[in-house]
């Protein structure tokens, strides 16, 4: 029978990379003395339950699992930033944080479009069209938000490190030696990638909501917010779909208007980034009982400067 294919993704954030793996997560970050501090966590409850394995409501749990482990490594990077990586994480506090994202991501990039595009439907009389407009606001909202705020040097150092967590990603997928030189020889897109499913996202959006028809504003507003996580679920499906055949020219072409997009949120990274990106994937592969048969002299070493916390449900 053929091993089940285990996938392995990240995250960059301040100054370093997270990855998670199929029952624990790992944040290496670059500590303003040079050094790298790596904090492991074992995932329970949604994480790693059955539900994450069924097609569509899987999709859902990524979408919220992403934001929520995305907040705590950011706010875990920022002390560690400012030399204040002993401070805790409140729950409420990112509990809370995570809800006001999602919010201001439903008002701003679903519903904000659809007030745009609306008064158009007078002038076009072309429900699909009004749709293909409403789209490309969307998009364009996405993309320009992305480019914008590259231009800020701090967001461009951790756009180099989206590209280190990306090499290693890679490396790590084609069996390559988890070392810079290796690395550095893969491409800072990854098909799997949270930007191609930004943009997958916009283009399955339209048809979504292409069905939805054209009922009263405040119904087609109230659609844009609640039919989020099935248009997540659908996107999330065709993205794993391609990462399964992504050595097929098909998929190639497919996937590359996401592979393209990516160049705003990746940027080529020096040997430093990819030490920590190498560092965090390291850690989940000890933590999940793989790094041992790679190498046994990295895996010891892996245990230098790991702080271990409690289990996140």
């Amino acid at each position: 029978m053929a091993e089940r294919r285990i996938y392995y993704g990240g995250q960059a954030v301040i100054e370093g990379v997270m990855i998670r793996g199929p029952s624990s997560m790992a944040i290496a970050c670059r500590k303003p003395d040079g050094q790298i501090l790596v904090r492991e966590q074992p995932l329970g409850g949604a994480y790693t339950g059955p539900l994450r394995r069924l097609p569509l409501v899987r999709g859902v749990i990524v979408m919220w699992e992403t934001l929520a482990l995305g907040i705590r490594g950011l706010v875990f990077s920022s002390n560690v930033a400012m030399g204040q990586e002993d401070n805790e994480i409140n729950s409420r506090a990112l509990w809370a944080t995570a809800f006001a994202s999602l919010a201001l991501i439903a008002v701003i990039f679903f519903a904000g479009p659809l007030l745009l595009a609306d008064w158009l439907e007078s002038l076009v009389h072309n429900h699909w069209l009004v749709i293909l407009i409403e789209g490309a606001i969307r998009l364009g909202a996405v993309v320009g938000y992305m480019a914008a705020i590259g231009m800020l040097p701090d967001v461009r150092r951790i756009y180099s490190y989206h590209g280190a967590e990306h090499k290693t990603i890679h490396a790590l997928e084609n069996g390559d030696a988890l070392e810079p030189r290796a690395v550095q020889r893969y491409s800072t897109a990854h098909v799997r990638c949270g930007t191609s499913f930004l943009l997958t996202v916009v283009v399955v959006s339209i048809a979504v909501f292409g069905l939805v028809g054209d009922p009263d504003l405040w119904l087609r507003v109230v659609s844009r917010v609640v039919l989020i996580p099935v248009i997540a679920a659908i996107a999330y499906e065709l993205i794993r779909f391609g990462g399964a055949f992504e050595s097929s020219p098909i998929t190639r072409l497919l996937m590359w208007p996401n592979l393209a997009l990516q160049s705003l949120t990746t940027r080529q990274p020096d040997d430093a980034q990819v030490e920590v990106a190498i560092r965090a994937v390291q850690e989940v592969l000890h933590r999940e009982g793989i790094l041992e048969r790679v190498s046994p002299k990295v895996a010891a070493e892996a245990e230098e400067h790991v702080e271990a916390t409690p289990p996140l449900d």
